[in-house]
């Protein structure tokens, strides 16, 4: 048996990356809306959810 790696830790680059593709992804899958706002914000989320917001 092997033991377990962690898996790296994504940069906020690829977080905000991650949170825009999802976004076309729910626009896609909705058929309906637009994906600006979640595409444009989406560093400002990641500094909020990274620095600022506790969980």
């Amino acid at each position: 048996m092997t033991a377990p790696t962690a898996s790296p830790t994504p940069t906020p680059q690829q977080m905000a990356n991650a949170i825009r593709a999802l976004a076309m992804d729910a626009v896609q899958a909705a058929n309906s809306g637009h994906p600006g706002a979640p595409m444009g914000m989406a560093d400002i989320g990641v500094a909020l959810w990274a620095r600022h917001l506790r969980h």
